[in-house]
C-alpha cells in the first residue's frame, strides 16, 4: 500500500518561545502541526471528550507533530495552535452567532499581539513583575499553562464539593498566578494574602495588566455594526455542526 504523506505547517507562537526554558522544544517559538483529517473529526464528536471538557486538548494532541508537552503551553500559545488548526481544517472563514445575528470573520486576519521581551524578569523563565497600584505591594506572577489549569480544575472541584454554593474560581486562579509578594514566595503566604489582603481593585488591575501584556493572539474583531467583540473559541469554532453530527445519518 502506498504511504500517504500529510502536509504540515509551522505555527509561530505569540510568546516567541521566550517564556520556556532553553531545553524545552517550545523555546524555538514554533510548533509544527498537520492538517486535520476524518480522524480529528471523530475526536470533535467524541461525547466522552466533550463531557470531560478536554476535546480541544485531544484535538491538539492529534494534530501537533512537534515533540512537545502540550501542557507546557501557556494559554496564548495554545490559542495560536487552535486557530491555525481551524484554518487548516475548515478554512479561514468563521461564522458565529452574536446576539441575534450571524457574524463572519476571516481568521487569517487575526495577528499575534505584540509581546515585549523586556517584560520578562529573565529570558527562558515564565516570570513577570508588577506593583499593585493601590496597596503598593510588589508581586511576581506567571502565565498559567496546562499543568496549572489541571491543578486549578481539580482544586476548584474539591472546594465545590465541600461547599456547593462556593464560587472559588477567581481566587484559586490568583493563587497559582502570583508567585511572590514583596519577595515572599511561600505558597501558604501567597494563599493567605489572596484570601485576606488582596484588594478587589488591585486584583482587577492585575488581571487587566496580565490580559494586556501576556503573549496571545489578538482575538478582538470589529463587526460590520462597528461593535468590537472577542472571537469565541469552543467546539463550534471547529465545526458548527459538531454537537449534532454524531447523531446524523449519512
Amino acid at each position: 500500500m502506498a504511504e500517504f504523506k500529510f502536509p504540515t505547517e509551522e505555527v509561530e507562537l505569540p510568546s516567541k518561545g521566550l517564556v520556556y526554558p532553553k531545553e524545552n522544544p517550545l523555546s524555538s517559538g514554533k510548533v509544527e502541526i498537520k492538517y486535520m483529517t476524518a480522524k480529528e473529526e471523530d475526536i470533535l464528536t467524541n461525547q466522552s471528550y466533550i463531557q470531560k471538557g478536554n476535546v480541544l486538548d485531544k484535538l491538539l494532541e492529534s494534530v501537533v507533530i512537534s515533540e512537545v508537552d502540550l501542557k507546557d503551553l501557556i494559554t496564548g500559545d495554545k490559542n495560536a495552535l487552535l486557530i491555525a488548526t481551524r484554518i487548516l481544517g475548515y478554512g479561514k472563514d468563521y461564522k458565529f452567532q452574536y446576539l441575534d445575528t450571524e457574524e463572519s470573520i476571516d481568521l487569517s486576519t487575526l495577528e499575534n499581539r505584540y509581546f515585549d521581551p523586556e517584560s520578562l524578569l529573565e529570558k527562558g523563565k515564565n516570570a513577570f513583575e508588577y506593583t499593585l497600584p493601590h496597596s503598593g505591594n510588589k508581586i511576581t506572577f506567571k502565565i498559567l499553562d496546562g499543568h496549572d489549569e489541571a491543578k486549578i480544575t481539580k482544586e476548584v472541584a474539591g472546594l465545590k464539593k465541600m461547599n456547593k454554593n462556593a464560587s472559588p474560581e477567581l481566587s484559586t486562579r490568583l493563587k497559582y498566578i502570583i508567585t511572590s509578594i514583596n519577595g515572599e514566595n511561600e505558597s501558604k503566604k501567597i494563599r493567605e494574602f489572596v484570601d485576606n489582603y488582596l484588594l478587589a481593585r488591585d486584583s482587577r488591575a492585575l488581571r487587566e495588566y496580565i490580559n494586556l501584556t501576556s503573549p496571545d493572539v489578538d482575538l478582538n474583531c470589529v463587526l460590520d455594526s462597528g461593535e468590537e467583540v472577542t472571537v469565541p473559541i469552543g467546539l463550534s469554532f471547529f465545526w458548527p455542526d459538531a454537537w449534532n453530527s454524531s447523531r446524523s445519518s449519512y
